[in-house]
């Protein structure tokens, strides 16, 4: 049970292109944006689509994946745990994040479907 207290799973769309960045010691991480959407009929019967954005975090040979086959519109499953962090933006005000940092990808829009 101990692996189920931060479990996060997603089924999306990229947002925009992913951003990577290579680290010093040669790791890499990528951050992207995914949509996720959930469609319900309202009081009038009307289809409504509510889309909830999730920050996304990957390292290392995930993240190098995530280069070389994720783009923007592209539809992805993840895997990962939720994180809450803190930071200071330019200006110095106090902000917080939070992100899904992933351990599994699987590649649902491309010819390449599991990674």
């Amino acid at each position: 049970m101990n692996t189920l207290k931060n479990k996060v799973q997603l089924i999306g769309n990229i947002g925009q292109d992913p951003i990577i960045t290579n680290l010093n010691e040669g790791k890499i991480v990528a951050r992207l944006s995914l949509a996720t959407n959930e469609s319900y009929k309202n009081a009038k019967g009307e289809k409504v689509t509510d889309t909830q954005w999730h920050n996304i975090v990957a390292w290392g040979k995930i993240a190098e994946i995530i280069e070389k086959y994720v783009k923007k519109g592209k539809e992805i499953a993840v895997a990962g745990r939720l994180v809450a962090r803190s930071y200071q933006d330019k200006e110095g005000v106090k902000r917080s994040a939070s992100e899904v940092v992933i351990t599994e990808i699987l590649l649902l829009s491309s010819d390449e479907n599991t990674l």
